[in-house]
Order: C-alpha cells, then sequence, then structure tokens
C-alpha cells in the first residue's frame, strides 16, 4: 500500500471512534456523546480557555494530545471516569490500541503523535495538566447543563465528582475550576447527583 493509501487506512480507522458511546448526553438530546464528538469538544473547550492556561502553554501540542487521547478507545471502548476497578489493565490496554491505530501512519508519523498520547496521560507537562483539565472539566460542564443526567444515572455522588475531577481542572486551569467548584454544591443541593 502506498503512503497515502496508509494514511487513508489510519483516518477510516479513526472513524470508528464515533461508535465509541460515552455517558454523557449533548445538551438537548436523547442519545449518548462519542468518543470523537468529546475529542472536539475538548479541543474547542481548550482553544476558548488559551487566555487562562497557565503562561507559556503550547496550545498546539495541547490540541493536538486531546485529539489523540482517546483513540485506543477504538478498541477498548469507554468507561465511566469514576470506575476504580481495573484501571491499569485498562490504561495498559488503552495504549496498546493507541500504538496499533498510530502504527497505521507511513514512515514514522503515529511515533510522535504516541508521545503525545503518553504525555497526555502521565500528565506532568503544563500542557498535558491543561489539556487533562479540559477532558475532566467537559463532562462535568455537560452534566451541569444535563441536570446531572450522567451522575444521576450512574450513580456518581457529589464527593466522587469533586473528590476526581477538582484537583486535575484546579491544577491544570485554576479559573475553570473556580467556576466549576460552587455549581457543583448548588448541583448537591438541587439533587442531581446518584446515589451509588
Amino acid at each position: 500500500m502506498d503512503k497515502v493509501g496508509r494514511i487513508v487506512e489510519f483516518v477510516l480507522e479513526l472513524d470508528r471512534l464515533k461508535a465509541v458511546t460515552r455517558k454523557v448526553r449533548p445538551l438537548g438530546q436523547e442519545r449518548y456523546e462519542n468518543s470523537a464528538e468529546h475529542s472536539w469538544h475538548l479541543a474547542m473547550l481548550a482553544l476558548s480557555m488559551a487566555p487562562y492556561a497557565p503562561p507559556g502553554t503550547d496550545m498546539d501540542r495541547v490540541i493536538h494530545m486531546l485529539l489523540v487521547h482517546d483513540i485506543g478507545e477504538i478498541d477498548t471502548g469507554d468507561t465511566l471516569f469514576f470506575v476504580e476497578a481495573g484501571r491499569v489493565e485498562r490504561k495498559a490496554a488503552e495504549e496498546q490500541a493507541a500504538s496499533r491505530i498510530l502504527s497505521l501512519l507511513p514512515d514514522g508519523q503515529g511515533a510522535p503523535l504516541l508521545d503525545l498520547w503518553r504525555e497526555f496521560e502521565a500528565g506532568e507537562s503544563r500542557e498535558a495538566r491543561f489539556a487533562q483539565a479540559m477532558d475532566r472539566a467537559a463532562p462535568v460542564l455537560l452534566n451541569l447543563a444535563n441536570d446531572g443526567q450522567s451522575w444521576r444515572e450512574n450513580g456518581v455522588r457529589h464527593e466522587q465528582v469533586a473528590g476526581r475531577v477538582g484537583p486535575p481542572v484546579a491544577a491544570g486551569c485554576p479559573a475553570l475550576w473556580d467556576h466549576i467548584a460552587g455549581r457543583l454544591d448548588a448541583a448537591r443541593d438541587a439533587g442531581w447527583y446518584g446515589m451509588g
């Protein structure tokens, strides 16, 4: 297969991400969002929040991370963020899947993208922390706009959201966490969390 054909094969493989269903519904929809539209939504959130990124943040790098961070879900599917059991095994399987998918690209084009995937997962660089903040915040923003739809359906408690989402969002984009934090308490008062 020629190089252009390999790129086309890669892009068609990525199309399968549209079939990976998540647990949150898009605003005004009865269906659940898929991982491809989630990745696009995060990229747009990051671009919009760029003025609140830490000084010196390379936004191109952030966008690239957000576009590749969930491609492993083509093979593994999506798991609710709050599920603790099997997390290490899921991440290993997702890395193997990301490696498989990115290796479809010719001439080693996938290697730097896999490095970005790993950087995102490690969460140690300024860009990875900002990207992770976007990834953790977006479902929360949808839940706040959807009266806690996914939290109620999946038994997610206030403490889980504040405890697991708060630290990475506050570390990567403090202004966004400031916006969200008080709303989580109001959502609790409104009964928008599950009984998990």
